[in-house]
């Protein structure tokens, strides 16, 4: 007997974004304090989807996050809608004393 469910009619690989990317994340200093591991691996799409689950794991870096600096694959990025990839690593970096 024949399915009579429909086949998709999408090519393969067409939404490659239906599944969010799994990007690294290493906390520094205060930040891995917080979060009390150096990194993780957290399925995110952009920066904002993974500072929102980093503290969704993590609480104690809701107060250290605003105040953090990030690096996004070894660049400074200001810019919370910065998407990620697979291969993307994001530092979390807390303001450091000293001089």
């Amino acid at each position: 007997m024949a399915s009579t469910i429909p086949h998709s009619s999408s090519r393969p690989g067409r939404c490659r974004r239906s599944a969010a990317e799994v990007a690294t994340v290493r906390y520094f200093a205060a930040a891995r304090a917080a979060a009390g591991v150096t990194s993780e691996h957290i399925p995110a799409a952009s920066v904002k989807e993974l500072l929102d689950e980093a503290q969704v794991r993590h609480p104690a870096l809701a107060r250290i996050l605003p105040a953090c600096s990030y690096l996004v694959d070894g660049l400074a990025s200001r810019d919370a809608t910065t998407m990620l990839s697979d291969a993307s690593t994001v530092d979390v970096l807390p303001p450091f004393a000293g001089g």
